[in-house]
């Protein structure tokens, strides 16, 4: 899985990082927690302190065109976001704990 970063953007008002990007990958498409957790290790951020906003595939092309915001901390996170987002990437996040 490789990260193309298009766009990097430091919105100090919400005192996050905003991020915009490709993923190229072989074979079967990542999963969110594949994608979020390679997406905070290259960053080396908690993946707590992470959100990813939307993943975008057309059919064919292995790749994936993606939206993500890094923030200071996770209380930051989960006052700013939208409560769906935090329950997808906690979920994620969760469910890969239990394994």
């Amino acid at each position: 899985m490789e990260f193309v970063f298009n766009k990097e953007g430091e919105n100090k008002l919400l005192n996050r990082t905003e991020l915009e990007f490709v993923i190229n990958y072989e074979g079967a498409t990542p999963s969110r927690k594949e994608i979020l957790g390679k997406l905070c290790a290259m960053r080396n951020v908690p993946t707590e302190n992470c959100v990813i906003d939307s993943l975008k595939s057309e059919f064919g092309k292995q790749e994936i065109i993606a939206k993500a915001r890094i923030y200071a901390d996770a209380e930051v996170l989960k006052s700013t976001e939208l409560d769906y987002l935090v329950q997808r990437n906690s979920a994620e996040v969760k469910a890969e704990e239990e394994a």
